[in-house]
């Protein structure tokens, strides 16, 4: 696919979300604009139920279930995982949504923030699960973002879980300077050679809001 001459490039695309969390200091700087804080709330809250479903609901203080957060914006999505008994990485490239993490983080330090690319990101072990929300279709860049995807499945161990937010299409679709939707074969082209199998597409289903969850498991 390519881009149009109006779209984003990746540092542009670190400008504009740094920006727009500056000039949007609520929790819902990273939310859909279409919708209001209540409605971003509502979402956040039927996102954070499905994750549930896909996750689990077992976490031990003894070994929690190491979760990374990629793109994680102002750290709803991780202080919420956290809050559940995981042990919760954070990364974003907005160093102003990152200050509002590091303000917000939890006493117990079960949530952790970092500035990172998603396709740069090396923490130097494997996460149980790898969570992308409504990240991947800001990345313009066709060459970026496949190298996040690839980046974030390397990041997940054997038999571990990717859950990555996108629309579910049989074709590219561009909605503006700063989205595109990548189709679903995209994302198995990417992953199936690194082991991994598509467990299904889980939508939203909140309002006109077509986006979902891919879930994929490692399998190797």
């Amino acid at each position: 696919m390519s881009n149009s001459a109006s779209s984003l490039g990746i540092d542009q695309s670190i400008a504009f979300w740094n920006e727009r969390h500056r000039r949007l200091e609520h929790g819902y700087a990273g939310g859909d604009i279409a919708y209001d804080d209540t409605a971003n709330a509502m979402l956040n809250s039927l996102r954070v139920g499905r994750l549930i479903d896909l996750i689990g609901t077992f976490a031990r203080p003894a070994a929690p279930v190491r979760i990374l957060d990629a793109g994680c914006g102002t750290g709803w999505l991780t202080r919420t995982l956290a809050s559940f008994g995981h042990q919760v990485d954070g990364i974003d490239t907005s160093e102003q949504a990152l200050a509002t993490c590091v303000g917000r983080a939890r006493a117990d330090g079960r949530d952790r923030y970092r500035l990172s690319r998603l396709d740069e990101w090396t923490p130097g072990y494997l996460y149980d699960v790898v969570i992308s929300v409504d990240v991947l279709f800001h990345i313009m860049e066709d060459h970026i973002w496949a190298a996040s995807v690839r980046n974030l499945g390397m990041l997940v161990r054997s038999r571990g879980r990717l859950i990555l937010a996108d629309h579910d299409l049989v074709a590219d679709r561009q909605w503006g300077d700063y989205q595109v939707s990548r189709a679903r074969q995209r994302y198995l082209d990417l992953l199936t050679s690194d082991g991994f199998v598509h467990r299904g597409f889980v939508a939203y289903a909140f309002r006109n809001n077509g986006a979902g969850f891919h879930v994929f498991d490692r399998t190797s």
